[in-house]
């Protein structure tokens, strides 16, 4: 298994609150927050060449990761999450593409500080950050780090694994192709997610990262700061067709 890299940082680093994490495999972690009648669960597996075949996973099979796995940079999380499941109910997705969002950048929604939206953002990593975009579309975020830094990793793209009835539905799409999950607003519609799922606690597995991977520039953010448009926080598994558009600015990692 490649170790994650390091990619260029440009904001600065914010003070950290300590947490406490929430218990779920490691003897020196908290015991975890109440779940909800409803789950959604994260979990990792190794990435197939593949992923146009729909591979039914049998849900057993995904065990529990510590929070730890994701107080960590949004930066460095945001890699170890390609690979990793989406689960509720008979619907599981596997994450393909992801965009970090960082404290201090300019295009995170942390830059507004806290508020009854952002509030979230500013949880414990390893939470739900679901927003609207365009009073439209839900999009699921996985809030990164302590609580109180404000950063978050968007789920921009994934290929389905199991429940493909159940996700055309949500979707109104009776496709098995990419188009049906690649876009973060099909995500959250896939999952059946409104913002009520933020803060929501998420419950993950434990896999290998994906042997290659793509870097690019973020999507849709020329609102913010040139030298945050510009930053290559984007990463998406190397060789799937399930990757948003545009995939030219796509580009494996200079060594």
């Amino acid at each position: 298994m490649k170790r994650a890299r390091r990619f260029k940082r440009v904001a600065t680093e914010t003070s950290k609150r300590p947490i406490l994490s929430n218990r779920l495999k490691d003897d020196d972690v908290e015991p975890p927050p109440r779940q909800p009648s409803h789950s959604l669960t994260t979990a990792v597996v190794k990435p197939r060449s593949d992923s146009f075949p729909i591979q039914e996973i049998p849900p057993p099979k995904m065990t529990i990761l510590p929070y730890t796995f994701f107080q960590i940079d949004a930066l460095d999380l945001a890699p170890r999450l390609l690979g990793k499941f989406l689960r509720r109910d008979d619907v599981v997705l596997q994450i393909t593409e992801v965009e970090a969002y960082r404290p201090n950048d300019s295009a995170c929604h942390g830059r507004f500080g806290i508020t009854p939206r952002t509030a979230p953002v500013f949880g414990p990593g390893g939470h739900a950050y679901v927003y609207l975009c365009y009073g439209l579309h839900s999009m699921l975020n996985v809030v990164a780090d302590k609580e109180g830094v404000g950063a978050a990793v968007l789920i921009r793209a994934c290929a389905p694994i199991s429940g493909l009835e159940t996700i055309q539905q949500r979707r109104g799409q009776k496709t098995s192709k990419p188009v049906l999950l690649t876009g973060p607003g099909k995500i959250g519609q896939a999952l059946g997610l409104s913002t009520e799922w933020s803060n929501h606690p998420l419950y993950t597995s434990d896999g290998p990262q994906p042997e290659n991977m793509l870097i690019g520039p973020r999507v849709g953010i020329n609102y913010a700061l040139p030298e945050h448009v510009n930053v290559l926080w984007r990463f998406a598994i190397a060789g799937t067709p399930w990757i948003s558009a545009p995939k030219n600015t796509l580009r494996p990692p200079s060594s």
